[in-house]
């Protein structure tokens, strides 16, 4: 077994320097600055590397495509290209609404190269989430598949004045002038392109985050993430020489972006994508076949695989896996020992947000595992618990006191700002601290507990849904006076969508009518973010000021305490 790289915690954390960790990164030639896609794959095909798997793509039909770094190189500066003939500039908007298919991948490190800003949609998004960010984002270039453009995109067209490209994957000639065929544009171009200057503070990532209060948030990452990203690949996840890596996160999600895609390749190892969804013994296959030593995926999925009563280091060879890692939601304790029993590895739980870019708290091989933690603080990273009043923050010392969870904002990979909203954004900020919206605890060890969240932000089979999103939608039916959306605990997913609807007069609250109202939100949101449940009522409880209290339906809906009821309109 090889010797961890962070070897002792409290020693290492006390001398770490993010400036001594950046020597770790090349560089762009000529000392004109650093970009992700640059340290991800240019810069190894100058050595060793140039030749070795950087991404082994596992086809529904379970058929592999190979890419080396090399290979990475060429496909990344065609793309790049494209942008170019397109007259893209540095800082617009490339998109993409891909499953996890190559062409995702090398849209994304061909957009860093080029300077764009890159930033991926999930694939099971409907029109509307996909209207909202796609505006919101000022979408330039999306780049999609053909059956997504005929019946998510083209109908959408006419709302986005600033979207001027759809690049199609899998069309052989250009539909028109705006929707063009990403194959026959690549073997027009190059596969030669220098990368400019580029500077630690350019705009590189934008990932969208549901909020419970507005519409989603473009949470917006420059090329400095990078420095975080290498980090915690080499500390948390151990990454080490002639590794093999599976990310089962979806670029989508942050997660599968700073860790499915820039770290791994950033540490030099392979990565594992596999296209199809989740399949608990298709999984163990892959883990067994592909020889993977180091395995990052969600809560959601360790508690399904709970559910299948089999021991897989019993069942399939995993003698290769080193290490089983988890991030998304609080891992149980009950469901580490079960990880640790079922694979013969540490199963090490983590936490960070879209916001932070990459990983801030974590367990470590080098240190004893509490199970149910979220683990100590990355080395470079200040986190305490805090009791804030209005604009005062009061860092609490003590022990076992739950309160904000807030981190000191000098990390290279926190965002730069919630695009167009900057009044938002400054609300995140207290003083030297960002405020997290989590609710923590520390213990007399230094370990992180989660406690909750400060806000009612939906975590459902991996996704983040905020009920804002939701109640939007379904206002849109016509049956629909009024909406409210909670998330209503459920063992297999965390958490459920439940909606509380108020419906229009000459309306009937009956069976028909929910299957109506899910299958519309299904249709327009998708399936993973639209509400399995419906309650009709005849009113929502609401403030005098006239919003709408979902704490107060979730506690009457879960038998909880009721809380301050002082602002509540009578009546309800």
């Amino acid at each position: 077994m090889r010797k961890p790289n962070l070897a002792e915690y409290n020693t290492f954390y006390k001398v770490f320097d993010w400036k001594k960790e950046q020597s770790g990164l090349t560089g762009l030639p000529g000392g004109k600055g650093i970009n992700i896609a640059y340290e991800a794959v240019d810069r190894h095909t100058e050595g060793q590397l140039k030749d070795s798997l950087a991404i082994r793509f596992i086809r529904k039909d379970d058929q592999r495509e190979d890419y080396s770094y090399g290979m990475l190189k060429d496909l990344t500066a065609k793309f790049a290209n494209i942008l170019r003939k397109l007259g893209l500039e540095e800082g617009e908007r490339v998109f993409s609404l891909l499953g996890r298919v190559p062409e995702l991948y090398i849209v994304a490190l061909g957009s860093l190269k080029y300077k764009a800003v890159f930033c991926p949609l999930f694939s099971v998004f409907g029109p509307e989430p996909i209207l909202q960010r796609l505006s919101r984002g000022d979408a330039r270039i999306l780049v999609t598949n053909a059956q997504f453009y005929i019946h998510k995109i083209k109908g959408l067209l006419d709302q986005l004045p600033s979207l001027k490209y759809v690049l199609i994957t899998d069309a052989t000639e250009d539909f028109d002038d705006v929707a063009l065929s990403f194959p026959k544009w690549m073997e027009r171009v190059s596969k030669d392109f220098e990368i400019r200057p580029t500077n630690l503070e350019d705009p590189a990532l934008l990932h969208f985050t549901s909020g419970t209060t507005g519409m989603p948030k473009g949470a917006l990452h420059v090329h400095q993430a990078v420095l975080t990203h290498f980090t915690t690949g080499k500390y948390v996840l151990d990454f080490q020489k002639g590794d093999v890596f599976w990310c089962t996160a979806d670029p989508g999600w942050v997660t599968g972006t700073s860790y499915g895609i820039i770290s791994p390749l950033v540490n030099g190892v392979s990565s594992i994508i596999d296209e199809n969804e989740f399949d608990g013994m298709r999984w163990y296959e892959i883990l067994e076949k592909e020889k993977v030593n180091v395995w990052y995926t969600a809560p959601t999925a360790i508690r399904r695989l709970m559910r299948m009563d089999l021991v897989p280091k019993e069942r399939y060879d995993l003698s290769h896996l080193r290490l089983v890692l988890s991030v998304g939601e609080p891992l149980h304790a009950g469901a580490v020992v079960w990880g640790e029993n079922a694979f013969g590895v540490p199963v090490l739980d983590n936490w960070w947000q879209t916001e932070t870019g990459g990983i801030m708290i974590a367990n470590y091989r080098s240190m004893k595992v509490k199970p149910g933690s979220m683990g100590k603080p990355l080395p470079g990273v200040v986190a305490a618990i805090a009791n804030i009043k209005e604009e005062d923050i009061i860092i609490q010392d003590q022990p076992d006191i739950q309160g904000h969870l807030v981190l000191k904002k000098d990390f290279p990979s926190i965002f730069r700002a919630y695009l167009h909203e900057e009044e938002r954004y400054k609300k995140c900020f207290k003083g030297d601290w960002y405020v997290t919206g989590d609710l923590a605890k520390k213990d007399k060890d230094g370990y992180f507990w989660f406690v909750g969240r400060a806000d009612d932000i939906i975590k459902t089979s991996g996704h983040m849904v905020g009920p804002f999103e939701v109640e939007s939608t379904l206002m849109k039916h016509p049956a629909v006076a009024e909406a409210a959306v909670i998330g209503k605990p459920e063992a297999s997913i965390g958490e459920l969508v439940k909606a509380f609807v108020v419906l229009k007069e000459g309306y009937e609250a009956n069976e028909d009518m929910e299957l109506d109202l899910i299958g519309f939100a299904r249709k327009t949101m998708g399936p993973a973010v639209a509400p399995k449940e419906i309650e009709f009522v005849d009113s929502l409880p609401k403030t005098k000021s006239g919003k709408i209290l979902r704490r107060l339906l979730k506690a009457r809906e879960l038998g909880l305490p009721e809380g301050d009821l002082s602002t509540l309109e009578k009546n309800q």
